[in-house]
């Protein structure tokens, strides 16, 4: 005899499936008008987290000064302009070499172009001089048709470049109050807030905090490890200008994915202009080999180990935030993905109910007299 559906425990699963399913609708609607709000909202929020990404950089020294009795204003300055100091030399560091070796990069250019006209008009190719120019022809005509396209391209491109600058220095300031003020926003939120939430979320946003240092300090020995094996295999094959593009390595490390690629091309033409196609394969290959790593070796074992997230999960999370919000969705997806690891642990935290025997200790605990 066959067992019959109990029609009660059906409806019973049924009426729970349907609560459970409003309930995670009203939790993703929710979920999406934040999002929505915070869109709006970006030209404040972006410089924001960039002062945030940097005050964890440099706090550990802020906090250094302030143990050995700077006032917070001073160490705060001392830190923001020692800061600015840094940026400025890398920044140095990557032009003056450039600029020093641009004659020889540009006959390297030259030569590279000569080479390619050589090689287009030999077999297979066999591409003469006639067609080079109206190929060359052609182009200047294309690029005089779109010029309107051009200038917009153009304006849109100094529109970023002034929105950039805007929010460096907006995030200046930021960092500065940060390192200035930090220690006295967690009392003062607790002040601010209601009943239970006068404790819980200044201690979510005091192990966020640590959270985000710890990805900040990762994402750092991320990049020196980049910087430090291609700068290695750039000196050995013989490249000019390693030192500033070691240092550029280190800097587009911070941005996931396009940071790498920049620089591995940057990396890869000047190699290919000074000392031909094969030292610029083995300079691709270098790099290739060393992203491979960082990328599924290095990265996600240091971020795991240092977040409290498994490797698997930061791959996917750097994945999906670069098919939802691009470049800035990858360099966000890692330290959003540990912040609702940290509130989520501290949800389970406060919802497991502890065991009878846990209680029976407690309370043994507290009647016993010291």
């Amino acid at each position: 005899m066959s067992d019959t559906l109990s029609s009660d425990k059906t409806a019973s699963a049924l009426r729970t499936s349907a609560r459970v399913s409003a309930e995670l609708l009203l939790v993703l609607v929710a979920a999406a008008v934040a999002l929505w709000i915070l869109g709006r909202m970006w030209s404040v929020v972006w410089p924001l987290i960039v002062a945030l990404f940097l005050t964890t950089l440099t706090w550990p020294l802020a906090a250094f000064l302030r143990r050995h009795g700077w006032r917070p204003a001073l160490a705060a300055s001392s830190v923001t302009v020692l800061f600015l100091v840094a940026a400025t030399g890398v920044v140095a560091l990557i032009a003056v070499p450039v600029a020093s070796q641009s004659g020889q990069l540009g006959d390297g250019v030259v030569k590279g172009v000569q080479q390619l006209r050589e090689w287009a008009a030999g077999p297979p190719l066999n591409i003469g001089d006639a067609q080079i120019a109206g190929a060359f022809d052609a182009a200047v005509e294309r690029v005089q048709n779109s010029v309107g396209s051009a200038v917009s391209t153009v304006v849109t491109g100094v529109s970023t470049v002034f929105s950039g600058l805007v929010t460096a220095v907006l995030a200046l300031f930021l960092m500065f109050f940060f390192l200035k003020d930090g220690p006295r926003f967690l009392p003062w939120l607790a002040r601010q807030l209601p009943g239970r939430l006068a404790t819980d979320v200044p201690v979510v946003a005091a192990r966020g905090w640590e959270t985000l240092g710890s990805f900040v300090r990762s994402q750092a020995f991320v990049g020196l490890l980049d910087a430090v094996f291609i700068g290695l295999g750039l000196w050995i094959v013989g490249v000019p200008l390693v030192l500033p593009l070691a240092v550029l390595t280190f800097v587009s490390a911070f941005v996931p994915i396009v940071g790498a690629l920049f620089a591995g091309l940057v990396a890869v033409l000047i190699a290919l202009v000074s000392n031909g196609l094969t030292d610029a394969l083995i300079v691709l290959a270098i790099i290739v080999v060393v992203q491979q790593l960082e990328g599924n070796v290095f990265q996600p074992m240091i971020q795991s180990r240092g977040l409290g997230l498994h490797a698997a999960v930061i791959l996917l999370a750097v994945t999906l935030g670069a098919s939802l919000a691009g470049v800035v969705g990858s360099l966000l997806a890692v330290p959003a993905a540990a912040l609702i690891a940290v509130v989520w642990s501290y949800l389970r935290e406060q919802l497991v109910e502890p065991s009878p025997g846990t209680e029976t200790d407690r309370s043994t605990t507290a009647a016993t007299p010291s």
